[in-house]
């Protein structure tokens, strides 16, 4: 399987947001961050890391006695990826429906409906 087609279940995207944000983690670390969020134990983190480097989603450096992780796949492509299943599977391919219920479910800032607006005139210009 390669790794441009694995999607992360929802433990394996906790773990890759840490990994994203601190670029490299043991397992320590990324147990530590869980725990302040929810009851993880720490078998539980590292069998699901092992996992994920079994599934190419981190790289491991075992060079020394603590392994190290990194993410080997990137923020942004696995966000497009997700969301593009997103509209395939839940919002029956419209991604105006999408948006509808982001911006309907909680409260964007005016720096977010800014950022909208800015997008959405990109879009409109390319036309």
């Amino acid at each position: 399987m390669s790794k441009e087609n694995v999607k992360p279940t929802e433990s394996e995207m906790e773990i890759l947001q840490i990994l994203w944000s601190k670029r490299e983690a043991s397992v320590r670390e990324v147990h530590e961050e869980l725990a302040k969020s929810k009851e993880a134990g720490y078998t539980t983190t590292l069998k699901l890391m092992q996992i994920m480097y079994e599934k190419g989603l981190v790289n491991r450096d075992a060079s020394s006695k603590t392994h190290i992780y990194t993410a080997r796949i990137s923020r942004d492509q696995t966000e497009k990826q997700l969301v593009s299943k997103m509209i395939s599977n839940i919002f029956n391919g419209s991604a105006s429906r999408l948006v509808m219920q982001a911006l309907g479910n909680r409260t964007a800032s005016k720096q977010e409906l800014d950022e909208i607006r800015a997008y959405l005139n990109e879009l409109e210009n390319k036309k």
